[in-house]
Order: C-alpha cells, then sequence, then structure tokens
C-alpha cells in the first residue's frame, strides 16, 4: 500500500509540511510505502486547462497520486481557506480526468490544516469539499491545528499530543486504504452516474449521455 503525501506552502519554514511528515511517518509505521510531494519543492506553475505539455514535475505528482491507495493533504490557512499554492496542486490533478479509475476514485484521504490563529477547521472543510468533488473518501479523523506556532518550530515538534494525532492520522489512513483496495467500492453504473451528475470534463459529459 502506498501513501502519498501532498501539502506545505511557499514559506521556508511551514508548519503544514512538518505536520505531514509526521502523518507520513505514521502510514510508514502503519506499513505503507510513503512519497512526499513538497508545494514548495516542486514549484509548479499556475494550472490552465490551456497547457497541453504538463511539466515533469505535474506528470510526477499525477502519477504518484494515482498510484496510491491513500493520501495525505496538509495545508496552511490562508483567510479563511487553503493556501493559493496548495489548491494550485489540487487543480493540477485535473490530469487524472482519463485514468481509469478517473481522479480519486476510491482512494482514502487524511486531512490536515495548520493556523496561525484559533482556527483551522474552515481549510479542512475546503479540502474535503475537493475530495468529494474528485470523487475521493475522506476519513472522518481530521487534524486541523490552530496556533501552529506553539507547536512546531525550526527545532522541531514540541506538542507530542499533536504529533501522536498526526501519526494516527496517518495510520489511519493506511488502515482504511487496505480494506478498500480488497474489494469493489465503486462499480461501473456508479461512475457513469458520477459523470451525469457531476461530469468535470467535456470529455466525460459527452460519453456519460450514451
Amino acid at each position: 500500500m502506498k501513501v502519498v503525501g501532498i501539502g506545505g506552502s511557499l514559506a521556508a519554514q511551514s508548519s503544514s509540511l512538518a505536520a505531514l511528515k509526521i502523518a507520513l511517518e505514521g502510514a510508514a509505521e502503519g506499513g505503507a510505502q510513503t512519497e512526499l510531494f513538497d508545494v514548495r519543492a516542486l514549484g509548479l506553475p499556475m494550472y490552465s486547462p490551456e497547457i497541453k505539455d504538463a511539466p515533469e514535475a505535474v506528470r510526477r505528482l499525477c502519477d504518484g497520486v494515482h498510484g496510491a491507495g491513500g493520501l495525505l493533504w496538509s495545508s496552511p490557512l490562508y483567510h479563511g481557506t487553503i493556501s493559493g499554492s496548495f489548491k494550485n496542486a489540487l487543480d493540477w490533478l485535473q490530469l487524472l480526468s482519463d485514468r481509469k479509475p478517473a481522479f480519486l476514485t476510491d482512494k482514502v484521504v487524511g486531512l490536515i490544516s495548520t493556523a496561525g490563529g484559533t482556527q483551522g477547521l474552515q481549510a479542512v472543510n475546503t479540502m474535503e469539499f475537493v475530495v468529494r468533488a474528485l470523487r475521493g473518501w475522506a476519513v472522518p479523523l481530521v487534524i486541523p491545528i490552530p496556533q501552529a506556532w506553539r507547536v512546531f518550530d525550526k527545532e522541531g515538534v514540541h506538542d507530542e499530543t499533536v504529533a501522536e494525532q498526526l501519526r494516527v492520522l496517518g495510520k489511519e489512513v493506511t488502515r482504511v486504504a487496505k480494506q478498500f483496495a480488497s474489494k469493489v467500492l465503486t462499480t461501473p453504473d456508479v461512475e457513469r452516474a458520477e459523470a451525469q451528475v457531476q461530469p468535470i470534463t467535456e470529455k466525460e459529459a459527452t460519453s456519460s449521455e450514451s
């Protein structure tokens, strides 16, 4: 079982990236092979549907996500929602529209957010909307981390309770992904219904009519 982490920010010291790394440690402890995609290191261009030749970093991200059974997403909270750089990485997952199965079908996703203030759940809620739109499954356990500057700094993590929660999330994503991999969840009938109710591409909308 492979679990892929996507997250971080454009800041040199990112609390959301630090949280993601700990959650991936938990996934590894649960028996998963892990891979990290740091949005700052990826250096992705802004998504545009007119770009026909996707950069190598984009292809590597999409291939990694497609090959994973579980995902961990981690974003800072900026002005009540996820960061622009993190959303841009998710927008590039549009390239998974022609994969079989498409997008995040039957992939399990764990959600993490870090905030400077006392709120953090808004970013988690936004990510959950995206998971649903891309046909994935978010685990009920979510980790919003308020006042993340108290938890993380350049020396590491200073709240073992939060660190353990993150590891548990990683383990839970791995556990559920293993269960999902053992059975057929999304049938062809459901795939056709999803394409009819919420087609994401013109090709999908056209093919769903037949």
